[in-house]
């Protein structure tokens, strides 16, 4: 049983790393929190993969910045803020023609936003 948790922990993991993968691409698709899962299922299910996600020259970065710093990279925020912002925007004005769910997406970017900017800013 102890086996079957640990496999499914390293699957999880590597999905979480895909879907992170695909957050660096596609704007509103968050990658920190997605390597931070990879990351926290790695530690609990194989020390070898958890070594090679924070030791990898792309991923290490957001995961160690995350975590020891609490921070993000001033160019991490400016393209986060902006990608978002644009895809929120267009949604919210144009893509959606409900009042209601226009104002909970633009409620919901601006909570990103402030998590974002309240970030220490690393250079």
């Amino acid at each position: 049983m102890v086996e079957v948790y640990r496999l499914v922990l390293i699957g999880l993991g590597f999905i979480f790393v895909g879907l992170g993968v695909v957050g660096i691409f596609v704007p509103g698709l968050p990658t920190t929190p997605f390597l931070l899962l990879a990351a926290a299922c790695f530690a609990r299910s194989s020390k070898k993969f958890y070594n090679w996600l924070l030791n990898h020259r792309i991923f290490g970065p957001y995961i160690k910045n995350y975590r020891e710093h609490r921070a993000i990279t001033l160019r991490g925020k400016i393209i986060s803020l902006s990608l978002m912002w644009l895809v929120m925007g267009y949604t919210a004005f144009f893509a959606i023609s409900n009042l209601f769910v226009s104002i909970i997406i633009i409620l919901i970017g601006l909570g990103v936003t402030k998590h974002i900017l309240s970030l220490k800013t690393i250079k």
